[in-house]
């Protein structure tokens, strides 16, 4: 029974270990062998049977897209500013054997590298330049952290500036900017409003005086064009009753009687002399009396 159960037991020993060294990587991991302390291969997704007593893991490592948020480290600007700034490093690892052995303590690294960096490129900008060239600062971080990561198996994505913190004074001081520039700008609208309503207020005068000035003339215009119409209604009807009085051929007397009664007509007013042609004297007792009516007529006024 002895040799039987000791069997069993190390049956059983043997199955144990061989199921702790069966491995699965699961996606986006990548597990890198050693055997006897030296590498041997990097296993990828999928099942894996690792030699006992001879290889083991010696690191497992994320082929995921890392997020590395660095402390603030302080910089000092081309124009002696002093200010804090905080970086952000998207990162990816792509190749395990470099990262396993490349770099001891690549994170220390690579915060150790951005901060000089940061430093470096800082050190070449003013402060304003600093605070409108966050892509340009990003961009040239981002290609000296890549090509000196690479050698470590790491590829940078990704660099970003995520504060940057000037002194106090400087932040008041450029608030007050700020407010000024709001204020300045605030009265370049108000003026460019009020030239504004001043200029279309002038242009509807103006229109308003065309308008009007138009409707003047129009109105001379149809006035006139009245009066020359009436007066030549006159002219025709006058026309019109000469070619009737032709027609009918009157006779001296008829004559000398309408010429009678049109110096009547011009007689009744403030004239106090009038001349009878001597066409008409035989018609004397018709003028004495138109003369005397005349004469009354006078008298009264």
């Amino acid at each position: 029974m002895g040799p039987i159960i000791s069997g069993i037991i190390v049956g059983l020993l043997i199955v144990i270990i061989l199921i702790r060294n069966i491995r699965v990587v699961q996606q986006a991991k990548a597990f890198v062998i050693e055997r006897l302390g030296v590498y041997k291969t990097t296993w990828n997704v999928g099942l894996h049977f690792k030699m006992p007593f001879f290889e083991k893991v010696a690191k497992v490592v994320s082929l995921k897209e890392q997020v590395a948020d660095f402390p603030p480290q302080p910089v000092i600007t081309k124009d002696n500013v002093t200010m804090q700034i905080d970086t952000v490093i998207y990162f990816q690892i792509t190749d395990p054997k470099m990262y396993t052995y490349g770099i001891e303590q690549p994170m220390v690294a690579i915060e150790n590298l951005a901060a000089t960096t940061l430093r470096n490129i800082i050190g070449d900008l003013e402060l304003d330049q600093c605070l409108t060239s966050r892509d340009i600062i990003n961009t040239k971080m981002r290609s000296i952290l890549d090509v000196a990561t690479d050698p470590w198996g790491i590829k940078v994505n990704r660099v970003e500036l995520k504060n940057i913190l000037p002194p106090k004074e400087i932040q008041n001081a450029m608030e007050k900017q700020m407010k000024a520039e709001r204020e300045r700008r605030e009265a370049i609208l108000r003026a460019e409003g009020e030239k504004r309503s001043a200029i279309l207020e002038a242009e509807g005068e103006r229109e308003s005086a065309i308008l009007r000035a138009d409707a003047k003339k129009q109105q001379e215009i149809l006035e006139a064009e009245g009066k020359a119409q009436a007066i030549l209604k006159v002219q025709e009807a006058t026309a019109e009753g000469i070619k009737l009085i032709n027609d009918a051929m009157p006779s001296d007397s008829v004559i000398k009687i309408k010429a009678l009664e049109a110096f009547a007509a011009a007689a009744n007013g403030r004239a106090t002399k009038i001349i009878i042609p001597s066409e008409i004297q035989g018609l004397a007792g018709l003028a004495e009396g138109l003369v005397q009516s005349v004469t009354k007529v006078n008298e009264e006024e």
